[in-house]
């Protein structure tokens, strides 16, 4: 990391054996992401609990070129940690993925999603199930029942606007993915 890591206690004793902890993992973080400009983790504990004890929360936020990866671990959310170093633990997984993740779209590793592009209904045969759209280009593109999203073939008219992702058939390109706008 080119800055020092900030570790800072907020409503929870600092401990020494707890900091080492933490450093040890961020300091895996390097081996993922070689860029690493800085790193800060929060260590808290917002609420205590009379029959539970305390529920910590944990807050991550590493910044890159490009770029920040955040993630935190709350009490508020499905899991709750009566140990911080679960917490730690599972808010310093969630980094790591979210950080892998982040390397790979740096990279052009993950495969772009098409954008989703807007037409008008042109021609519909409800009886068979079937239609047609025009684009913005002028072509004319067929489309099935099964293809509009949120079974909302029966409700397209003539003329509604819609959003759709072209697609290359066996017949030729067809709308897929179709929903009304």
């Amino acid at each position: 990391m080119q800055i020092p890591i900030q570790i800072t206690f907020h409503d929870v004793p600092h401990s020494d054996g707890v900091e080492q902890y933490v450093r040890t993992r961020a300091a895996k973080l390097d081996t993922l992401a070689t860029r690493v400009t800085g790193c800060r983790v929060v260590l808290e504990a917002p609420h205590r609990h009379a029959r539970h004890g305390e529920h910590y929360h944990v807050h991550v936020d590493v910044t890159l070129p490009g770029g920040e990866v955040v993630a935190a671990r709350s009490p508020d959310g499905a899991k709750t940690y009566e140990d911080l170093h679960a917490a730690v633990d599972a808010t310093f997984d969630d980094v790591e993925r979210r950080l892998q993740d982040f390397v790979r779209r740096q990279r052009g590793d993950v495969k772009p999603h098409e954008r989703a592009r807007h037409g008008n209904v042109a021609k519909l045969f409800p009886y068979e199930g079937y239609g047609f759209l025009t684009t913005a280009e002028g072509d004319e593109l067929y489309f099935h029942r099964n293809s509009v999203l949120e079974a909302a073939f029966d409700r397209l008219k003539v003329g509604d606007r819609v959003r759709f992702v072209e697609d290359a058939g066996e017949a030729g390109p067809h709308a897929s993915t179709v929903v009304l706008v």
